[in-house]
């Protein structure tokens, strides 16, 4: 594919890889920033976290997009749904060990590095 319709693919999975973010942000990054605000070691695990995210998507080699962390967030739920984790209902407890909610919230914290340009 070339010309217009390869632009038109690669500026949709752009938006949808954005919007994809927007609502793990909404979901899980709002509360748990104002929680690390609160918690400086909540804060340093997250950075941990990030950290591994940066590792597992080899950004010392290439950038972060946000195609990237919207796959890699996606397949952290999608292994954790199939290994018996359950989303909590209401707000998050982030005193809880949560290794799920915790990598999530490191994808957000990347995502506030990315560009805004869409």
């Amino acid at each position: 594919m070339n010309g217009l319709f390869s632009n038109a693919a690669a500026r949709a999975a752009q938006r949808s890889a954005h919007a994809s973010l927007a609502d793990l942000t909404a979901a899980v990054g709002v509360s748990g920033f104002a929680a690390a605000q609160d918690n400086p070691g909540l804060m340093s695990v997250i950075d941990q976290h990030a950290a591994g995210v940066r590792d597992s998507l080899d950004a010392d080699i290439r950038p972060l997009t946000a195609i990237l962390l919207a796959a890699y967030a996606e397949g952290v739920r999608d292994a954790a749904f199939q290994h018996g984790w359950n989303a909590p209902e209401g707000p998050i407890d982030w005193t809880l060990n949560d290794w799920v909610l915790r990598r999530l919230l490191a994808v957000c914290e990347l995502a506030r590095t990315l560009p805004t340009t869409r």
